[in-house]
């Protein structure tokens, strides 16, 4: 799943980093690549701590959804990935069936937006889809 974050620099800190999607994750880090590698771990984490309390996995939105919010004013917007196949749990084999033309959606989709795997596909449009219709 992409999540918007974004990324703040003032004079004597470090970069600074918000997960809108997210309502108490942060991030820092001393530089913008480590910033953005850092915010990986933290948002890991806090996703990993809502399933140990069975909460449900804030839906990741889009950067518009945010751009005109004037608490982000000044930031510096980008995605991070990550892969929930990853953070939920114990991993679990299945064979399942699928029309060929959705599979080719989904590798096509993947290759034009970086997934790693069909796995972290179906994972991310799964709890996308039960997070919406909760």
């Amino acid at each position: 799943m992409r999540y918007p974050v974004v990324i703040h620099k003032d004079e004597d800190s470090d970069y600074g980093v918000i997960v809108p999607d997210i309502p108490g994750c942060y991030s820092a880090g001393s530089n913008y690549d480590e910033a953005l590698q850092n915010t990986v771990e933290a948002i890991e984490c806090h996703l990993e701590g809502l399933l140990l309390d069975n909460d449900a996995l804030p839906v990741a939105s889009s950067i518009d959804t945010w751009v005109e919010n004037a608490d982000f004013k000044g930031g510096i917007f980008a995605f991070v990935d990550i892969d929930l196949s990853q953070i939920t749990g114990k991993v679990k084999r299945v064979n399942i069936t699928l029309p060929e033309r959705v599979l080719s959606l989904i590798d096509l989709y993947g290759k034009t937006h970086a997934m790693k795997n069909r796995s972290a596909f179906l994972t991310d449009a799964a709890l996308s889809y039960i997070a919406q219709h909760q």
